[in-house]
């Protein structure tokens, strides 16, 4: 087994995998945005197990996630020492969309419900600490203000339940949260497709924090670029602004997937990617992928190139 490259994870000291996993996949949710069918204990157990004996080690979660904690409770709690675990606060336990919604369910970041969540989550995680507790789903400082967000993660800092925070941030709000000094990691969404949030990368790295990315596979497969979705392209199927920059020219023998994956693993900001999958073979060529690290320094600088020029031409 070829090691992955590892990186730092900011001030946490944490030695994390390039590339790690995103348990988002584990989740149950029938119906409205990024509905996924149930997923069985065998497929659970072979997936999360194929995760460490990659070699991962940095594994992300959350309440939202549905099934998620439990599958990883359930399927390798006992290998507890081989991985760093990373949920997320806020949640609301007890919500399901309802048919046909769409976007994220509501967010409570009062003690109580964040107190009850951790609770829930060591549960059913079969865990006395999370490695990382992060606040999902980016709110204004002036919430977290109002809350107490900042001391009710230092309560739980203090009783040994935690051991770092972080911010699952987006712009606007990610910027205030960096400026906060306060957050040990941040999660944020970056790649080819989805860049405006480099400059904050950045800053946050810059600050001390840890880089978690998430979205640097672009969030799915090429099959799936023909749709419309919310990246830089603003309406423009994947697949065509792929086309328009001619990166296939760029490939040199590589899918198209791993290519992704390595622009991203590029971002010299970047400690670690979360990349979901419920696919054993393709879990082994994200790994394969991450193990040849970034791309090379002018096929970055070529394909940044194309995807700036490709960007800017007129739409049809």
């Amino acid at each position: 087994m070829t090691a992955l490259p590892r990186r730092t994870l900011g001030r946490t000291g944490l030695e994390v995998t390039t590339l790690g996993y995103g348990a988002m996949e584990l989740r149950e949710r029938p119906t409205g945005h990024n509905a996924t069918p149930p997923i069985s204990d065998a497929d659970a157990s072979t997936i999360l197990n194929a995760v460490l004996d990659a070699g991962i080690n940095f594994v992300d979660t959350s309440i939202d996630y549905g099934t998620s904690e439990t599958m990883i409770g359930r399927h390798i709690a006992h290998r507890r020492k081989e991985y760093f675990l990373a949920s997320k606060c806020g949640c609301t336990i007890d919500w399901a969309p309802p048919p046909g919604h769409q976007g994220a369910g509501p967010h409570d970041y009062s003690r109580a419900n964040i107190l009850r969540g951790i609770e829930h989550s060591l549960r059913c995680l079969k865990t006395d600490y999370l490695d990382l507790l992060q606040v999902h789903i980016s709110p204004s400082v002036a919430e977290l203000e109002r809350e107490d967000v900042p001391g009710t993660l230092d309560l739980l800092r203090r009783q040994g339940k935690v051991r770092w925070i972080g911010m699952s941030g987006i712009l606007p709000n990610v910027v205030d949260h960096v400026a906060m000094g306060i957050f040990d990691t941040f999660q944020i969404p970056w790649s080819m497709f989805q860049p405006e949030h480099e400059a904050v990368i950045a800053a946050a790295s810059g600050a001390g924090a840890g880089v978690i990315i998430r979205g640097g596979a672009a969030r799915g497969t090429p099959a799936n670029w023909a749709t419309r979705d919310y990246y830089r392209t603003k309406g423009t199927a994947l697949g065509d602004l792929w086309a328009q920059a001619r990166l296939d020219e760029l490939l040199d023998g590589q899918s198209r997937m791993d290519f992704t994956l390595r622009y991203t693993l590029s971002n010299p900001d970047l400690d670690t990617t979360i990349v979901g999958t419920r696919n054993p073979a393709h879990l082994a060529s994200n790994v394969a992928a991450a193990a040849k690290g970034p791309l090379s320094a002018d096929v970055l600088a070529e394909t940044r190139r194309r995807l700036a020029a490709a960007s800017a031409a007129p739409q049809a």
